[in-house]
């Protein structure tokens, strides 16, 4: 063998014998707190829960800067699927409202302290579902019919049979997301709402039915006359339903116990503002967020959470729309369902409100969905979940009286040609 080959060879056989290097994909550079589902319902699931409450005992831990991977539930808990039918949102067992993943202990954080929250992720299911559920929703006494609109997901879009025509875009944000109340902050709220129950307005109290975590919230729970329901959004969080909380954006969360107690749930993979139908496009979906302790800085925060970002809310404006405005005005002689626990005589036989967003938005959302069934030829019930998944709710003026105004914006883009 001569010299060059033999030094050929050397160097084959050194090559051979170095240590295999990683592709990228096998090289980690983040540390990952994966809190996973397990069984099908909330109820199989020991790192699920349906209520809040200070007792609920965390399922994981996690270091600030950690990145924590929640697995969520649809809203409602369900077995509907791509064939589901108007007639199986009856079934529905509204109890189980809404299967919320954690809470997670966030070490270091202590009460008085806030958390910030910043979504990096959302991947969706492959299906998702918006429903009108008779009784619920902003115009429940004018859709008291079931109705179900069953969407095929991928990251790009949502396409449903049952909106033909329509494809809604990914913008997927946490429906439910929040920090678990103190002992303070549960007798507080507790006495708040039934005021209000008493007085005839809608506020939902301690339901041990259906109530997870058992241990606590159950008919046998520890704590079942004191267990907050989901539905309502509160100072700490919860259910707010804000579309601009997308991925990129920073919640920023009272902390009521040591540790917060962070949990997420209720994901939409869109929504309109106001979500009017009761429900957006709902999806299961894994969730990941990054937190931040912010010292102290809980005083700030009197009336709910806050949240920041940046360019990504540009994302969610329309490149094209119509819009509808709407006024305090209504029939004389109707009551509108959101001011009869009123019991105010001086208000039925108005046909003008004054200073009432409320009314104004009505009117506003009647006139889009006017418009969606006269031009685009849609039943009044597709057109009711079109405004929910993608049409926008936005205020006019507060200063104009009696008549604030009010708009409803529909994206235009979202129609097939």
């Amino acid at each position: 063998m001569n010299k060059k080959l033999s030094l050929l060879c050397s160097g084959v056989i050194a090559l051979l014998a170095m240590p295999t290097l990683a592709d990228t994909t096998d090289v980690k550079t983040q540390s990952i707190v994966e809190v996973k589902k397990r069984g099908d319902h909330c109820a199989d699931d020991p790192n699920c829960m349906n209520r809040y409450h200070y007792a609920i005992p965390p399922v994981a831990r996690a270091r600030p800067g950690q990145l924590i991977r929640y697995e969520t539930r649809d809203a409602l808990d369900s077995d509907l699927d791509v064939n589901s039918q108007p007639k199986d949102v009856l079934a529905v067992d509204l109890n189980l409202v809404h299967p919320i993943t954690g809470p997670v202990y966030i070490e270091g954080a202590r009460r008085g302290d806030v958390l910030a929250v910043t979504l990096i992720d959302v991947e969706p299911d492959e299906y998702g579902y918006t429903t009108v559920v008779p009784g619920f929703g902003f115009l429940r006494d004018l859709y008291t019919e079931p109705f179900i609109a069953n969407w095929k997901i991928n990251r790009l879009e949502a396409v449903s049979d049952q909106i033909p025509d329509v494809r809604i875009p990914m913008n997927a944000f946490m429906g439910t997301v929040g920090t678990l109340p103190g002992r303070a902050e549960v007798r507080a709220w507790l006495a708040r709402e039934t005021q209000l129950g008493a007085a005839g307005g809608i506020a939902l109290p301690p339901q041990p039915t259906g109530a997870q975590p058992a241990a606590v919230c159950g008919p046998n729970g520890s704590h079942k006359s004191e267990c907050l329901r989901t539905i309502p959004p509160r100072e700490n969080g919860g259910n707010m339903d804000i579309k601009q909380m997308v991925v990129g954006t920073t919640l920023l969360l009272p902390c009521y116990v040591d540790g917060c107690g962070l949990f997420v749930g209720d994901v939409h993979y869109a929504q309109g503002d106001g979500e009017v139908a009761g429900t957006a496009i709902e999806i299961g979906a894994v969730v990941t967020v990054r937190t931040e302790i912010r010292r102290g800085m809980a005083s700030m925060m009197k009336s709910g959470p806050h949240f920041e970002g940046g360019s990504q809310i540009k994302a969610l404006e329309p490149d094209k729309f119509y819009a509808t405005i709407g006024y305090p005005i209504k029939g004389a002689g109707v009551d509108l369902p959101y001011t009869t626990y009123l019991d105010s005589a001086k208000l039925t036989p108005l046909s003008n409100l004054s200073e009432d967003l409320t009314a104004a938005a009505r009117a506003s959302l009647i006139e889009m969905i006017d418009w969606l069934v006269n031009t685009k030829g849609y039943t009044r019930q597709q057109a009711y979940v079109i405004t929910s998944v993608a049409c926008n709710i936005r205020i006019g003026n507060l200063v104009d009286l009696p008549n604030y105004a009010v708009s409803t914006i529909c994206p235009l883009e979202i129609f097939e040609r």
